[in-house]
């Protein structure tokens, strides 16, 4: 759960600049997730755009594997992107879709050296959940 919620966190902190080369984001996600992200970002970085605000999350585990020495674990979410706004880099407005509940799963894995991190998600549309 902490490599989810870290990934959440430092996904805020970086689009607060649209920071796609955080060294930091490393820490929570790889593979996919971190492709993902540091697209997503390096877009908002060409686009002139960064975010405000914070989204809320309400993450639970929905499965494990193994159960009895987990490697991977599997978690659903239904987060809220209401108050992460995204706005040009002057503070001018940005013309974006309205954010809500959105219906969320992603995949952590163990890693080789022990860590957790997010290795796939998924962000479903406004009212999915």
């Amino acid at each position: 759960m902490a490599a989810y919620t870290g990934m959440w966190q430092q996904m805020v902190k970086a689009s607060e600049t649209s920071d796609w080369q955080s060294p930091a984001l490393a820490n929570y996600a790889t593979g996919d997730a971190l492709g993902v992200i540091n697209r997503s970002l390096y877009t908002d970085h060409l686009n002139g755009v960064v975010s405000k605000g914070q989204p809320l999350t309400n993450p639970h585990v929905t499965k494990v594997d193994p159960e009895s020495n987990p490697n991977t674990v599997m978690i659903s979410d239904c987060g809220d992107d209401s108050n992460w706004v995204k706005y040009k880099k002057d503070g001018s407005p940005f013309t974006d879709a309205p954010g809500g509940r959105r219906s969320i799963t992603a995949e952590v894995k163990k890693q080789a050296d022990g860590s957790w991190r997010v290795t796939r998600f998924a962000v479903e549309g406004v009212g999915s959940c």
